[in-house]
């Protein structure tokens, strides 16, 4: 009886020195798959129309756990020179200095702040644009789809799809005015693979 006391006491005794366990573990670590992840974007045309445009994701990384949200951030660039509008001229056109400038600022950067969960599979990501040399708060609502491995369970697979609203103007992108339109819709369809060497040591959680 002894000897149960004792060995109660030391574990007491252990448990009130040792630092408590954080509450939530960091989550995963991924790198963006910049094959299967694609943004593509409409703007008036003179209102005629609303064109597609297509843009692709660099790289970046994200950090997510399924079950636990708080933890949730990314960073990425996105390669603004491989704009896609179907047409070639109408590519360099796009990439002139008087609409994306690519030649100046040929990656736009995203870094994020918070992520406001609404429910399992919806939430807002909040954080910053960088387009055109200029930074903006930007607020993006988005769909977590599912987090699982691939059919052949080579990766770990994440995946999101996501809508915004930009406006050009405020990004300095004022050109045209009279034949594009300012408000420009963003769809992103995003698929991240789990790499826990993706995220940089200074984005690392404590």
């Amino acid at each position: 009886m002894h000897r149960f006391r004792s060995s109660v006491w030391l574990w007491c005794l252990a448990a009130f020195l040792l630092p408590p366990a954080p509450a939530h573990a960091a989550g995963a670590g991924y790198r963006y798959d910049t094959v299967h992840s694609q943004i593509v974007f409409s703007i008036s045309h003179d209102g005629y129309s609303r064109p597609f445009g297509r843009l692709h994701i660099a790289k970046g990384w994200l950090r997510f756990d399924p079950d636990d949200w708080s933890t949730a951030a990314t960073e990425l660039d996105i390669d603004l020179a491989g704009v896609d509008m179907g047409d070639a001229d109408w590519n360099k056109a796009v990439c002139k200095p008087a609409l994306l400038d690519c030649a100046r600022d040929r990656y736009a950067h995203f870094v994020s702040s918070s992520v406001e969960r609404k429910d399992d599979h919806h939430g807002v990501l909040h954080g910053q644009l960088t387009l055109h040399g200029i930074s903006r708060p930007v607020s993006v609502p988005f769909t977590f789809n599912r987090a699982a491995k691939t059919i052949y369970g080579l990766h770990t697979v994440a995946g999101f799809s996501a809508t915004a609203m930009l406006d050009r103007e405020a990004f300095g992108i004022t050109a045209d005015a009279g034949s594009i339109g300012q408000q420009v819709g963003v769809w992103l369809e995003i698929e991240a693979i789990r790499d826990e060497r993706a995220i940089p040591a200074s984005k690392e959680q404590p």
